[in-house]
Formats: structure tokens, C-alpha cells, sequence
């Protein structure tokens, strides 16, 4: 046995709640509808940006419908704070010509990251269409698909380009591979990096990223993070959103809801393990969906040892 052998065998285990190191992190917004979401939306940011994000982004709504509100919130952050903002940009609702006008006032506004998006249509008065349904038609002139998008900015200007991923399949998605096949499009087209779809399951990702390095697909695949808030609207989108919920997120959250202290105590230590479970695994960024709140991403990001690199903003 060698003196390093002896060391390892007579030291002391490794803290169980000893942070990982080396992790980076990025925040979501969405843009705000009224002056009460506008203030808790800056008191969000002011609380996050000390944490020192490689980004943040900020959605953009159904058929476009928030991209007056998307790109002032973008250039305002990044104003603001300094830290690089990429805007959410999607084929709805819109020509070829009107999405390049859109890209090249964000080239303009010093905006060098889109989040490409194929996008859902506006749900229709029956229900239908929206989020996880069926109603996706493309728009007359315009981008069809998020690959055929991320091509068209890439002629615009040399966008950092970021495409979305889903680690339990597209809700519309013929199959697995189809699937596959349509995210490697969107990296031979130029997109550097893959947000993936919030998930409960880290197994799920992991398969997931597995299955992309066989296809060839070598860019960055970062996993989304939704820290419960609401579980029953979590399960809610889940549905939407092909994210199955294990039996056991279930029985953790049952009568949580009505006790928020409480289940923000739970939903941070979900996440924290199924962060800590992926960092094992070589993972080494995540995309936190924050939905507009800071406490619960701000208490996980602490325990995961992502730390404050200056007081917050007054």
C-alpha cells in the first residue's frame, strides 16, 4: 500500500454537504405585465446578478406576443447589470423579414445571444394549440422550424446561438430519434448550446445526453432546473411538457401547498440533490427557471457553493 493509499484509507469521508465546485449557472426570466411584476421582477434580478450568471434570458411569449416587452427587459438587464443577456426569439407570428429586423435591433442593442425557438402558437379560444398541443402551423414567409431560425440568424450576424432540448421527447415529436435528428439539425445549422426542458427525473437527462453523444451531437447540453413552487402547477406543465413526475415527487409534495414555508424547505432540497446528482455525472452547468422569483434559486445555488461575488443591489 502506498503512503497516498494510506492517507485515502485512514481520512475522513467527504462531507455529504460539501458544495461541488467549478459550477456555473444561468438564470430565465419572462418579461413583465404590470408595474407590480416589473418591481418583482428587477428585485429578482438585483438579488441573482451578485451570483455572477454565465447568462440570463428572458422568454418570449406565444406568438410573439411579448417581443415589444422581451427586448426592452433584455437590454435593460444587460444595461444594468453588466451580465450578458441572450433574448428568446421564435418562429410564430412572423415573416422571415420581421424575425431579421427583430434580430438586428438586438445586434444593434449590443444583444449577442438569441434563444432559438421553434415557439407555440397562441391557445385557441376551444383549448387547443398553446403549449404542448397540436396546433403548430408555419407562418406564411417565415422561419418553419427552430433549425431553419438558427440558420437565418447566423446569416444575420455571428449570434451566440442557444436551441432547446428535451430530455423525455418533444410533446410532438414522431419518436425518440425523430427527436434527436431535429436537435442535431439545429447544431448543424449553427446553435452552440442546448437548454434542455425541465425535468424531475436526473436518470431522464442523463439517458437523454447519452443518446446525443451517440448521434454526434458535441455541444454543450445544459440542464434545466424549475425549483417547485406550485405543485400542482408544476405537475400541471409537466403534462404539457412530456416531464414525467415520479411517484415519490408526488408523496413528498402531498399538502405542501398550502404551507409555502414548507414546501420551499422541500423544493430546495429536491433540487439541490438532483443538481449534486448530475454534478456527479459531470455536469457542470445549469439553466434555472426562475420564474420570476429569486428566494428558492438563490437558497439552491448557495448549497450547490455558487456564491455571492458582491453584495445585491440596493
Amino acid at each position: 500500500m502506498s503512503l497516498a493509499d494510506l492517507v485515502d484509507a485512514v481520512a475522513p469521508p467527504k462531507p455529504l454537504l460539501e458544495p461541488p465546485s467549478g459550477l456555473r449557472v444561468s438564470f430565465e426570466f419572462f418579461p413583465p405585465k404590470t408595474e407590480k411584476m416589473q418591481e418583482a421582477l428587477w428585485q429578482s434580478i438585483h438579488r441573482l446578478a451578485p451570483l455572477d450568471p454565465a447568462f440570463v434570458s428572458v422568454t418570449y411569449g406565444a406568438g410573439g406576443s411579448t417581443r415589444e416587452r422581451t427586448h426592452a427587459t433584455v437590454t435593460a438587464i444587460q444595461a444594468e447589470t453588466g451580465i450578458p443577456a441572450a433574448a428568446h426569439l421564435t418562429c410564430v407570428a412572423a415573416t422571415r423579414e420581421e424575425i431579421d429586423a427583430v434580430a438586428r435591433a438586438y445586434w444593434d442593442a449590443g444583444i449577442r445571444h438569441i434563444v432559438a425557438l421553434r415557439g407555440d402558437p397562441p391557445p385557441r379560444p376551444d383549448g387547443t394549440g398553446g403549449l404542448g398541443g397540436t396546433g403548430y402551423q408555419p407562418h406564411p414567409g417565415g422561419y418553419a422550424y427552430a433549425a431553419d431560425l438558427v440558420a437565418g440568424l447566423k446569416r444575420v450576424a455571428d449570434f451566440e446561438i442557444s436551441v432547446a432540448c428535451f430530455p423525455e421527447v418533444h410533446p410532438e415529436a414522431r419518436s425518440a430519434e425523430d427527436d434527436l435528428d431535429n436537435l442535431r439539425r439545429k447544431v448543424d445549422a449553427g446553435a452552440c448550446r442546448a437548454i434542455s426542458q425541465f425535468f424531475f427525473d436526473p436518470d431522464a437527462f442523463l439517458r437523454f445526453r447519452d443518446k446525443a453523444a451517440a448521434r454526434g451531437i458535441d455541444i454543450p447540453l445544459v440542464p434545466g432546473v424549475m425549483p417547485i413552487m406550485n405543485f400542482a402547477k408544476a405537475v400541471e406543465m409537466g403534462g404539457k411538457c412530456n416531464c414525467a413526475v415520479p411517484a415519490w415527487m408526488t408523496d413528498l409534495f402531498e399538502g405542501l401547498d398550502e404551507t409555502p414555508e414548507t414546501r420551499q424547505l422541500v423544493a430546495a432540497t429536491v433540487a439541490v440533490e438532483q443538481c449534486r446528482y448530475l454534478e456527479r455525472e459531470g455536469v457542470k452547468q445549469f439553466h434555472f427557471y426562475t420564474l420570476n422569483r429569486a428566494e428558492l434559486t438563490v437558497a439552491i445555488c448557495h448549497m450547490l457553493g455558487v456564491r455571492a461575488k458582491r453584495p445585491p443591489a440596493a
